[in-house]
């Protein structure tokens, strides 16, 4: 027999709220049981932004049973009011005795004044159960949150050797049909894809996701504003943002006219000379864009990791050998001095596709 501690309600918790990945953004995934006699008597998760928090729903299907039941949910319900009422009153209002909060809320407007208010009304509150499971299901949103700049992801497929395309820029296809399957698969999980300008002139991508429900939105770094008007990228009703330099007078063109009426363009700082990224994902965030996937190029995703803006990789390795001074490597960019400065990483998954080596892990 399964015994049922604040660890076992905690762990189903947080298997609703699972259920919503990829559809909560800009808010966080969270899950909510309340327990009375060690019976579940409400369940409920937070199903995508604007909708009922998953405290609501848990104490809607428990409705009157609530009275003197335990709360158990994964992130500290919220004090403040932003599209929905604050979800404290609700649960000091349903005669909740007690409340198990797996982490407190990153969110400076909330940051515990959620479980203050809960104490102050004699309801008992445990904090910290599967906290670090937690943390990790909700890092995009603890990053966003925290620091105003989105969780950012960069996917590659390459060769052994680190190569995404040959010395002629043919890069189709370097890993598996199992890795492409997937990687597409994996796009539902983020709010925006991004991509280099060479990439959009090197194989024309349309960028979609999967699934033709998840409106993906697809940003593309164009310093010059050189993306062709009938891109691929411009089919279907997904959001294109293209981020640029700032226009100088008389420097409108044709081409910059063209592309408003297509995408929105984003003018960012610059920094010697290039687009400042880490100005661009502040401008992205203010959007309610909170996590980004990279898809290329090797110009891009080695300025970002130059820039230290990268949480995760995603990296398709496919056993080949392309070779080449010439070809195409899959992180470019200034690169470190010394080996001592190479960015290392944390959390390493490893699996296999075909053939094909996945490796996702966390940068430190």
């Amino acid at each position: 027999m399964i015994k049922k501690t604040d660890e076992y309600y905690m762990n189903l918790a947080l298997k609703l709220a699972l259920k919503a990945k990829g559809k909560t953004s800009p808010n966080p995934l969270v899950g909510a049981l309340v327990v009375k006699e060690g019976k579940i008597i409400g369940k409920g998760f937070h199903a995508r932004a604007g909708l009922a928090h998953a405290e609501i729903v848990a104490l809607d299907e428990a409705g009157k049973n609530a009275k003197s039941a335990t709360l158990y949910v994964t992130l500290e319900p919220c004090a403040h009011t932003g599209r929905t009422p604050p979800c404290v009153n609700r649960i000091i209002q349903s005669g909740i005795k007690e409340v198990v909060v797996g982490m407190i809320d990153p969110n400076p407007l909330n940051n515990g004044k959620g479980i203050l208010l809960l104490k102050q009304s004699n309801i008992k509150v445990r904090l910290g159960v599967l906290s670090e499971q937690l943390r990790k299901i909700n890092e995009n949103f603890i990053k966003y949150i925290s620091t105003g700049i989105p969780f950012v992801t960069v996917k590659v497929a390459e060769s052994l050797d680190g190569r995404i395309a040959t010395f002629t820029g043919e890069s189709k296809w370097i890993t598996s049909d199992k890795s492409r399957v997937f990687a597409h698969k994996i796009r539902g999980d983020y709010d925006a894809i991004m991509v280099g300008v060479n990439t959009i002139l090197r194989d024309n991508p349309r960028l979609n996701a999967a699934s033709p429900q998840k409106q993906l939105a697809k940003i593309v770094i164009d310093s010059n504003l050189s993306t062709p008007e009938n891109a691929n990228i411009f089919s279907g009703a997904s959001k294109v943002i293209i981020i640029t330099l700032p226009s100088r007078p008389g420097q409108e063109t044709e081409n910059r006219k063209s592309l408003s009426a297509k995408a929105m363009i984003l003018e960012v700082k610059e920094k010697d000379g290039q687009i400042n990224l880490r100005d661009a994902f502040k401008k992205l965030a203010r959007l309610k864009i909170s996590n980004i996937i990279v898809e290329g190029g090797g110009t891009l995703i080695g300025s970002l990791f130059d820039e230290r803006l990268v949480d995760r990789i995603l990296f398709f390795i496919s056993p080949k050998i392309i070779g080449g001074k010439d070809a195409v490597s899959s992180v470019m960019g200034r690169g470190v001095k010394h080996p001592d400065q190479a960015i290392k990483l944390g959390r390493m998954k490893i699996r296999r596709f075909a053939e094909d080596l996945f490796i996702e892990a966390d940068v430190r």
